[in-house]
């Protein structure tokens, strides 16, 4: 009697899976598509934007200025790498640099890789998830980890609008950077009610009812769902408090990589501007990355390709020639998107196959 009902509950996930096969070949077809249009569209959208003298602006760019930027971007990863590990603070077993620097480079593979970047945060979660480390609790590394980046570009955005408003310095478009830091500090006052009063909301029902009671019946969830739902939130929110609560010197020290990796990462297209013959401040470039951050998040396809192009592109023209900036635009998104992509995909690969041979 006891064989029957393990046979039968065997053999139905293989059904299963054998049915919804097509599906889900249909479904790679698609992102494997749409990766390979972001990859043409980045690099032959600015090629068109600037017309035939891209190409000779591309062609004589410094190669030692190139080996720079590719540097920096190792430098990147390696100080991600270094701040997970400050984050996790020994929670999923030992991890050596070189592990972390795996999680790394595959998760930002996977966000590079994926529309909207939604790949990038699921890798992550199932990487610690295989060391051990719960996907709830690494939600709340995740949560840290953004946390740092908002105050970071807070921090940055404030200063240069206060240099900016001082007269030391000034910058085309100046209601969109005041517009972006008004944007950054309501994410960062909205994140920070979340944390204080999700307790508080899941502890009252009556009160979350309130708020979804005019939801449709079909987004209702069960009280099974909700008690499910409920639990991995507090046990989120109880490990985002745990990292707060780290010593004051590792906090400094995940703030101060957060500050380094943005530092470096945002000279990238500084970097690329020098190499094209342009001239234009350091602090403008790192204020159009931005921007260009903020509206890649409009595209559908993955790395924000097309708008990422079209809005560094623009901000660029008023301060340099157009082939000038249609070629620093090239080489900026060889090393921040299409390298990432490149040094991220046999990462991954290694990753998924470690899990293969063990289910095999």
């Amino acid at each position: 009697m006891a064989e029957g009902p393990s046979t039968d509950s065997g053999l139905r996930p293989a059904q299963d899976g054998a049915r919804q096969s097509p599906r889900h070949r249909t479904g790679l077809l698609v992102k494997a598509g749409l990766l390979a249009l972001t990859i043409v569209l980045s690099l032959v959208l600015p090629w068109w934007l600037g017309g035939t003298g891209t190409l000779g602006a591309v062609m004589a760019f410094p190669p030692e200025t190139l080996c720079l930027m590719v540097a920096l971007a190792i430098l990147c990863w390696n100080l991600n790498a270094a701040r997970l590990r400050l984050m996790l603070n020994g929670r999923a077993g030992r991890l050596g640099q070189t592990g972390a620097l795996a999680i790394e480079m595959s998760s930002k593979f996977a966000l590079c890789a994926t529309p909207a970047g939604g790949g990038g945060v699921a890798t992550l979660l199932w990487l610690l998830s295989r060391r051990g480390y719960p996907a709830a609790q690494g939600s709340a590394i995740f949560l840290v980890d953004q946390l740092a980046d908002m105050l970071f570009f807070s921090l940055m955005l404030g200063l240069l609008v206060a240099l900016s408003l001082g007269g030391v310095a000034s910058w085309p478009h100046q209601s969109l950077v005041e517009a972006a830091l008004i944007g950054l500090m309501a994410a960062l006052a909205a994140f920070t009610a979340i944390i204080v009063w999700l307790p508080r909301w899941l502890r009252y029902p009556p009160r979350l009812s309130a708020i979804t009671a005019w939801w449709p019946a079909r987004l209702s969830l069960k009280p099974r769902a909700r008690r499910w739902g409920v639990r991995r939130l507090l046990r989120c929110r109880h490990t985002l408090m745990n990292t707060l609560q780290l010593p004051p010197p590792i906090l400094a020290g995940i703030f101060l990589l957060c500050s380094l990796h943005w530092l470096a990462r945002y000279s990238l297209l500084y970097l690329a501007v020098l190499g094209v013959g342009g001239q234009a401040d350091w602090a403008w470039t790192f204020l159009v990355q931005m921007l260009a951050m903020a509206a890649s998040q409009l595209s559908v396809l993955p790395g924000g390709a097309g708008a990422a192009e079209v809005s560094v592109g623009a901000l660029l023209l008023p301060v340099m020639a157009r082939e000038q900036a249609a070629a620093a635009v090239i080489i900026w998104r060889l090393v921040s998107y299409h390298l990432y992509l490149v040094a991220g995909a046999p990462v991954f690969a290694v990753q998924l196959s470690s899990v293969w041979k063990r289910r095999c």
